[in-house]
């Protein structure tokens, strides 16, 4: 007997679909040979999905593209539109707006971050916002689109685009994508797990229909149910709220009426705040408050109040609890998705995260042994992920001025992280910014977001405070030049949409 083929993976379950459990089989079936690996992926049409309309971030045009799928079918499939960025309204005081960009501010100059260049600017120019400096965001303010450029001498190199999209259209494209490549799919409830008495490890999920399903590896994407990793394994869950205290959002589409614009809205309300995510076909809409604070006719009437065009369907409540998962990798079970933690979507993070999980997953691809080793470092660089999303998330709360509302009046004063202390404190004295571990948000969105809520450095770097104040003048006058020009050249993102990928008639 061959011990090294007896001891592979030969059988992967997944419990659950939506974004998490199609993005999992998806990533699998375009890797594993389906006669090799068996991957099945279960379902129920009754249970349904908490997806109502996603905003992204720029990875997930990676992920994509591991999977070979082609942008244009791809946003023709979702009715997506392109995403430059987002717009915060009401945050660090009511009346006062910034843009969060994807992309940089400028041009970094003798090694030194561009942010510097642009304070000792500033005081000569009092006037100038670092945005000035943004393609993406002057692109956003004029509703404009054009793909990026690779040669780094053009200004369009520092164009960076992330998606807006139906979630249950981009669930649906990756189901047939999976099941194209092997992925069986098997409709029904989970009503019972059987755990081996000796490991611990999960063996197989019983059906509502009685059939068993057996399985060496099992993916938890049920959700906030967690059926596998909270019910069956017992892992416990550490809650957020302390520092998100947003525990309820009611989610509600509505017409498009206006331009089509290349960014997703955030506003600051009483209690929470509330989302526009605009698709091809229709604008998503959601009001995420905290229920302790705000009771949910309250809430309702705040988001149908502040919608852009007339309402579709009438507004869903969803619950929920910010945290995560004490481990994501249990046994012979991964947590993938909300059943693995929550972060609101304050920074269209939900899907990358489920991304990272598949992709730290498919690095430490494991043996049926699932070794201690492998389990343990996949939890170590998913619970670190998870933190620094955290970290960037309670940023816009704590870095606030409001005090209409006992709600910002909380979050402007309560404790937080040490490690996002010493990060607002580093910026407040020096505008310094560092990158750690891989993190995902780099400088320009942190220098976006502290300065954006009025967290102003008190002093410039002082190698730039030596640099002529003239040529500093000239060179940032350059860059603004040059990308106010780029923009004016480029389609409005709604012709540049239907010429690239044209809406499919329903």
């Amino acid at each position: 007997m061959d011990e090294t083929a007896d001891n592979l993976v030969k059988r992967i379950v997944i419990v659950g679909g939506g974004s998490a459990g199609w993005m999992t089989a998806a990533a699998l079936s375009s890797l594993l040979d389906p006669r090799a690996v068996q991957v099945t992926l279960i379902e129920s049409e009754a249970i349904g999905t908490v997806g109502v309309g996603e905003a992204t971030i720029p990875d997930i045009i990676n992920f994509n593209a591991i999977l070979g799928i082609k942008e244009s079918d791809f946003l023709q499939a979702t009715n997506g539109t392109f995403k430059l960025g987002i717009e915060f309204i009401d945050w660090g005081r009511i009346g006062e707006a910034y843009f969060h960009p994807f992309g940089p501010h400028g041009v970094d100059m003798q090694g030194i971050d561009f942010h510097q260049y642009w304070m000792r600017f500033k005081r000569a120019n009092p006037g100038s916002s670092i945005e000035d400096f943004s393609l993406s965001a002057i692109a956003s303010r004029n509703a404009k689109f054009t793909m990026p450029e690779n040669d780094p001498r053009s200004v369009l190199s520092q164009m960076r685009y992330a998606y807006h999209f139906d979630a249950t259209g981009y669930a649906r494209f990756l189901r047939d994508y999976a099941e194209q490549r092997g992925v069986t799919r098997i409709e029904g409830k989970v009503v019972d797990v059987a755990v081996d008495g000796e490991s611990g490890f999960i063996s197989s999920v019983q059906m509502d229909s009685g059939a068993r399903v057996e399985g060496d590896l099992f993916f938890d994407c049920s959700g906030f149910r967690a059926l596998l990793m909270g019910d069956a394994l017992g892992v416990g869950y550490e809650d957020w709220a302390h520092w998100l205290p947003c525990d309820t959002a009611q989610a509600v589409a509505c017409e498009v009426t206006s331009d089509l614009l290349p960014y997703t809205k955030s506003t600051a309300k009483k209690a929470g705040w509330q989302w526009r995510i605009p698709t091809r076909h229709r604008t998503g809409n959601g009001h995420i408050y905290s229920s302790s604070m705000m009771d949910d006719d309250a809430a309702i009437t705040s988001l149908l109040e502040d919608l852009d065009g007339p309402v579709i369907g009438t507004p869903r409540k969803i619950k929920f609890r910010t945290g995560r998962r004490d481990r994501f990798w249990e046994k012979n079970c991964i947590a993938i998705g909300l059943s693995g933690g929550f972060l609101e979507p304050l920074e269209s993070t939900s899907l990358f995260l489920i991304q990272e999980g598949i992709s730290k997953f498919i690095s430490l691809f494991p043996t049926k042994a699932m070794p201690d080793a492998v389990r343990d470092e996949y939890n170590r660089q998913l619970t670190k992920k998870f933190e620094q999303v955290r970290d960037f998330i309670i940023l816009h709360y704590k870095a606030t001025e409001r005090d209409d509302s006992p709600f910002w009046d909380y979050c402007r004063t309560m404790s937080i992280p040490e490690s996002l202390t010493q990060k607002i404190e580093l910026f407040r004295e020096a505008g310094r910014v560092f990158r750690y571990e891989d993190e995902l948000f780099s400088k320009p969105s942190w220098v976006a977001v502290l300065l954006g809520q009025n967290v102003i450095p008190r002093t410039v770097d002082p190698i730039v405070e030596g640099v002529d104040a003239q040529q500093i003048e000239h060179s940032l006058g350059s860059m603004q030049t040059a990308m106010n020009n780029a923009v004016m050249k480029m389609s409005s993102h709604a012709a540049f949409l239907n010429k690239y990928a044209p809406a499919m008639r329903s």
